[in-house]
């Protein structure tokens, strides 16, 4: 067997069968070999570091290790955004990267691959000869579950048609809960929280896995439930939820966080956002419970922290609730969850003749979007209203490409997600300026691979986030203004259909196109500029 060979069988041997890349010379062979006679899928793409990031959400949908490829050089620099979006989100993921042959130095193409990864905060695994192959392969995938962060797997190409032996190797991760804390930070833990009058419950994404232990919790405690955004939806179904915690939630939402005298977080690193910026914890006590030790007053330093599993230790906040007879807090029924929960409505003739008003867009097409739809967004000024407005199933149904605070990231993060999810509708927000960066790349990708994709773009023909600053100093924003072409007809052109909304009635046209769209299908919403809700954070 040769090592491109080898390196495909191993994996399979890791039951892969997705992989997202883009061929070149350093890896085309072992591609070949994976799709021909491994069975795999190869979802080609039109620039490198879109691979990355559909590896980034394939995996954090599916639950396993995302998996890409490029070749060396440029195609490795052209992830460099991608990986840290990777690395900041905390994703496993692999990328297989060739690597110019050592014997080869004046390549023009060659470059220093392991200094440009580590600017990134991903790891970097040196292939280290034609017999290691395999083994190399399985420690890279082994580094990224463990490591919770993507890994490069540097392969020279001068490797790959060299003849060896293929061993398998998996190495398993062992990724059992962490312990029940006790001893002293255990007892002033509960004690913060016996006497509370009016706790309050946050979760992120890290808590994923204890909905339930933490919801047994807080029915226990009657304290309202929160999440930070990335675990959006967590709660969705229970009476007392009061969605987004800080920045983006409602007006009400936030005064009554304010009046809470505890707050309870699991699996949060209590981002400034999420605090803002430690105003929304003052006069209170904080407990902060995360399984990773890094993250704790990562952000903001708690009152007492339990580094240990969400779901056990809520659950043994339960028993000693109970043993100690500590009686409910009553804090749910002073709340008027109608009123905390409530964001204005949008009113349709805000919008001058030519544009559609944003709240009132969205409003539409929270109703309209098919309900099972996986929600992701790309980054820019009109996020904020979406992650209001627009609801998703439940936190492992949302994803917000923001890690970095890039734009130009989405639409790559939607195709990702459809791979992992084949059978529901991905549904992706978007502004101009990103569509513009990274959608255009890839939306044929999206044609060309027949995924059922929602591709929402808040076209202000402006960078929104300037255009506010301009304004603000009273200054001209014209230089934020740019003059588009028609998103939508791109969309039809690259295969999928488009559909220009610039009044109620062409809203109405889009969402008849939602019910019967048999191919990814583009809304262009037209928005005044000067009428764009500010961002919340």
């Amino acid at each position: 067997m040769y090592v491109y060979q080898s390196i495909a069988q191993s994996l399979c041997d890791h039951g892969f069968d997705t992989m997202f890349g883009l061929m070149g010379d350093a890896n085309l062979f072992m591609v070949d070999h994976y799709v021909r006679s491994g069975g795999g899928t190869f979802v080609p793409v039109a620039f490198e570091g879109s691979a990355v990031l559909m590896a980034l959400a394939h995996g954090r949908v599916s639950g396993r290790v995302g998996i890409a490829t490029v070749t060396h050089g440029p195609a490795l620099t052209n992830c460099v955004t991608a990986l840290t979006e990777g690395a900041r989100g905390r994703v496993p993921m692999v990328l297989l990267a060739g690597d110019t042959a050592v014997s080869n130095p004046q390549n023009l193409q060659n470059i220093d691959q392991r200094e440009t990864v580590k600017v990134t905060g991903a790891g970097f695994e040196q292939m280290r000869s034609p017999e290691t192959a395999s083994y190399d392969v399985a420690h890279a995938i082994y580094r990224a579950q463990v490591e919770k962060r993507p890994i490069v797997l540097n392969m020279p190409v001068d490797f790959m048609w060299q003849e060896i032996e293929h061993t398998r190797h998996v190495f398993p991760a062992f990724n059992a809960p962490s312990h029940v804390p006790e001893g002293k930070d255990l007892d002033e833990a509960v004690g913060m929280i016996a006497s509370a009058r009016r706790p309050i419950i946050l979760a992120g994404i890290g808590a994923k896995d204890a909905v339930a232990q933490i919801t047994k919790l807080a029915d226990r405690l009657e304290a309202p439930l929160a999440t930070t955004l990335k675990a959006k939806g967590m709660f969705r179904d229970h009476p007392y939820n009061i969605d987004i915690f800080g920045t983006l939630s409602t007006p009400a939402a936030y005064d009554a966080i304010a009046k809470a005298d505890c707050v309870i977080a699991f699996g949060t690193s209590l981002h400034h956002f999420t605090t803002d910026q430690g105003a929304l914890m003052k006069n209170k006590r904080v407990v902060q419970v995360n399984n990773t030790v890094t993250e704790v007053a990562k952000n903001y330093h708690p009152d007492v922290a339990l580094v240990a599993d969400a779901g056990l230790t809520a659950d043994n906040i339960v028993w000693w609730l109970n043993e100690a007879e500590i009686p409910a807090s009553g804090f749910t029924a002073e709340l008027d969850m109608d009123v905390l929960t409530a964001h204005p409505k949008g009113n349709p003739d805000k919008a001058k003749p030519g544009f559609v008003n944003f709240e009132y867009a969205l409003d539409r097409l929270e109703s309209a979007l098919p309900r099972d739809r996986f929600l992701t967004t790309d980054g820019g000024r009109f996020m904020t209203e979406v992650w209001c407005r627009i609801s998703c199933p439940n936190a492992e149904s949302f994803i917000a490409s923001t890690n970095f605070g890039s734009i130009g990231l989405g639409l790559q993060v939607a195709i990702g997600t459809g791979f992992a999810v084949p059978d529901r509708p991905v549904v992706l927000f978007t502004g101009d300026g990103g569509f513009m960066m990274g959608g255009i790349n890839e939306f044929n990708t999206a044609v060309r691979m027949n995924q059922d994709l929602i591709v929402i773009v808040a076209n202000d023909s402006a960078y929104g986030a300037e255009h506010i600053q301009f304004l603000d100093r009273n200054m001209d924003p014209g230089l934020s203004m740019f003059d588009w072409p028609s998103f939508a007809r791109i969309a039809t052109a690259l295969g999928g259909h488009g559909v220009v909304v610039n009044s109620v009635e062409s809203l109405e046209d889009a969402i008849r196109a939602i019910d019967t769209r048999d191919k990814p299908l583009l809304i262009e919403l037209r928005l005044d500029p000067n009428d764009v809700p500010r961002m919340r954070i």
